[in-house]
């Protein structure tokens, strides 16, 4: 009596594999948006150090200008850039914007400033600071990452 061999298939049939791909598209849905998060998180800390080191190159212009403050700005940093002794090496980009530099505002009476990140939202909550030094619209910095000679407190950190 012959006895029938069966042939064992050494690939993978179709159900095994939409399964491994399905396995696959639940983990990735699960790491991406906290490796988003942990991106923010990066990218927070590193505007916050960014922010404190040009509110020290501003600081340091106002000693070494006649008391006078940048002028506010699309290219603001520039002067920081330009200055004797030299501020900083080049213009900082936002990083939760890199297209463009932080934002900074000048009171009208040009007594104070404020330095800030778009924050993890992406979206500028601080418009700019008054003649009292607390930053425009009122109370509001939402999640941006500012400093200033005005406002107490900064933050992001």
């Amino acid at each position: 009596m012959k006895m029938r061999q069966r042939k064992i298939s050494k690939g993978f049939t179709l159900v095994e594999l939409i399964i491994v791909i399905a396995v696959i598209a639940i983990l990735l849905g699960i790491a991406l948006p906290r490796l988003r998060g942990m991106i923010d998180e990066g990218n927070s800390a590193r505007a916050a150090a960014e922010v404190r080191a040009l509110q020290a190159a501003v600081e340091s212009f106002f000693i070494h200008n006649a008391r006078v403050y940048p002028a506010a700005g699309a290219t603001w940093e520039n002067a920081l850039v330009a200055a004797s002794p030299r501020l900083i090496g080049a213009a900082l980009l936002d990083p939760f914007n890199g297209a463009v530099q932080y934002q900074y505002a000048l009171s009208a009476n040009g007594q104070f400033y404020v330095i800030s990140s778009f924050g993890p939202n992406r979206a500028a909550t601080i418009i700019g600071i008054d003649n009292t030094g607390a930053v425009t619209p009122a109370g509001a910095t939402g999640d941006d990452i500012f400093s200033s000679n005005g406002t107490p407190g900064n933050g992001g950190f």
